[in-house]
């Protein structure tokens, strides 16, 4: 056999476009292993090297990519505020928009801990900002239902803000405390038919007389 066929051939160097989707499938995961740590464990309980072990890059990618457990859940923060509005686009009835928000929610229970733990103050740094906009948020879900009650969409009966707590409670309540759905229901927590259930009695609950 002549050294020709022995050597190997040159290994071909990757476009930068190449590079560019390589260091995007990277981010993915480490955001990905950052949504499961952080549900796991909250921000305190998070370490980067366990975030590295679930993607399955080095550590030091972490600091490359976010600057470290901070920016990662900065990022995360980011990404959830932004899909909000996607969720619920314009005309969508209170139904179909509750209908959203359980999917939204219940199909990622590790997205809807982040939220959790940040409500039971695991909040690194300076919130001061991302609690204001938490509140305006919140204020906003709520001016919506008073102008579905005004249109006539939903009773007047009830108050706006009684609505807007309940949803969320509802919303919340399979991942905060899925034994008592459980064991009040006799269903899975995130289940199917656990979000028919809450749209059924909701709406019951809400239609005007």
């Amino acid at each position: 056999m002549s050294t020709d066929q022995e050597r190997p051939a040159p290994r071909r160097a990757a476009t930068p476009e190449e590079r560019g989707r390589a260091a995007e499938q990277t981010r993915e995961r480490i955001l990905r292993a950052a949504v499961e740590e952080f549900g796991a464990k909250g921000y305190a309980g998070a370490r980067t090297a366990g975030i590295a072990a679930r993607a399955g890059v080095n550590q030091q990618l972490i600091s490359y990519h976010f600057g470290g457990k901070q920016g990662l859940l900065d990022e995360l923060r980011r990404r959830w505020h932004e899909e909000q509005p996607v969720l619920l686009p314009p005309g969508s009835t209170f139904g179909e928009s509750l209908v959203a928000y359980l999917d939204a929610t219940l199909d990622r229970p590790d997205w809807a801990r982040l939220v959790i733990w940040r409500a039971l103050g695991d909040d690194p740094g300076d919130s001061s900002e991302a609690a204001g906009r938490q509140r305006a948020g919140l204020r906003e879900a709520v001016d919506a239902i008073r102008r579905r009650q005004a249109d006539g969409e939903l009773t007047a009966a009830v108050q706006p803000e009684f609505i807007a707590l309940i949803s969320h409670v509802l919303t919340f309540a399979p991942v905060a405390m899925p034994q008592f759905v459980a064991g009040i229901l006799d269903v899975e927590p995130c289940s199917e038919d656990y979000r028919e259930w809450v749209g059924e009695q909701l709406t019951a609950l809400l239609r005007p007389v």
